[in-house]
């Protein structure tokens, strides 16, 4: 698959996003609450890590791209570098992140554009996240007290994130037509899309929809431009440690 200088900003864009979040998902290997979502968080973490590699591969090297870059120099969505926090934290995240992925990949799939290959391969994938993330919010937010007001708290906390992913990504559209044509991406109809989507998963889950700002001065999103918020930069740290510190080595 070849690619040019503006698909391949898109490539590490998209690319960074599933890096990111695979990670925080592998952070509960461990500590899941049953040994069922054990093994489901570390299916999804694996689906996000295959797409990231073969997306910064289209830049560079992976490792290097992974394991060698500063803070700055990353364009993941803020949504995904929050820490997990509690169970409710963590699918909340989820929910938002895979139906806008499955979302935006399905448009790709249809577009016949460079990415339309992987993104044939990846909304499978991503619609098997998008159910489970909505499955257990239903399951939450319509269960205990207790499990509805965590979810809550939840989709109240991250909610100021979710305005950045329908920020045009610089080079995705390169090359390819209007949606109308099924190509290209409409992100006012894709926010719309994910909007509708979203609010009917959580009023289903007798769950309010946020009422904050998703975009301006209170909202969250320089992402893409290489800003990032601190809990980041912890993170990135802890996952490029043994690289760092073990430089060239093999196993």
């Amino acid at each position: 698959m070849s690619t040019v200088p503006a698909t391949r900003s898109a490539a590490l864009a998209l690319g960074d996003d599933a890096l990111i979040l695979s990670h925080r998902l592998g952070q509960w290997a461990g500590h899941a609450p049953v040994l069922e979502e054990e093994v489901a968080l570390a299916n999804i973490a694996l689906d996000l890590l295959g797409q990231a590699r073969i997306l910064l591969s289209l830049v560079g090297d992976e490792d290097e791209l992974a394991y060698r870059r500063e803070e700055r120099a990353f364009r993941n969505l803020q949504v995904v570098e929050q820490p997990n926090g509690d169970f409710a934290h963590t699918l909340a995240r989820q929910l938002y992140f895979s139906t806008y992925q499955h979302l935006l990949y399905a448009r790709l799939a249809a577009g016949g554009g460079a990415f339309a290959p992987l993104a044939a391969k990846a909304v499978k994938e991503t619609a098997y996240h998008r159910d489970h993330a909505e499955q257990w919010t239903l399951r939450l937010g319509d269960g205990t007290t207790e499990s509805h007001d965590r979810m809550q708290r939840a989709v109240d906390a991250l909610w100021r994130f979710t305005g950045e992913p329908f920020q045009p990504v610089e080079g995705l559209d390169a090359g390819l037509g209007t949606e109308a044509d099924g190509q290209g991406v409409d992100w006012q109809q894709l926010e719309s899309d994910w909007l509708a989507s979203v609010s009917g998963v959580l009023e289903r889950a007798t769950l309010a929809v946020p009422q904050g700002p998703r975009t301006g001065a209170w909202a969250a999103g320089a992402g893409r431009q290489g800003l990032h918020t601190e809990p980041f930069g912890l993170m990135l740290a802890e996952m490029q440690h043994l690289h760092r510190s073990h430089p060239g080595a093999t196993w």
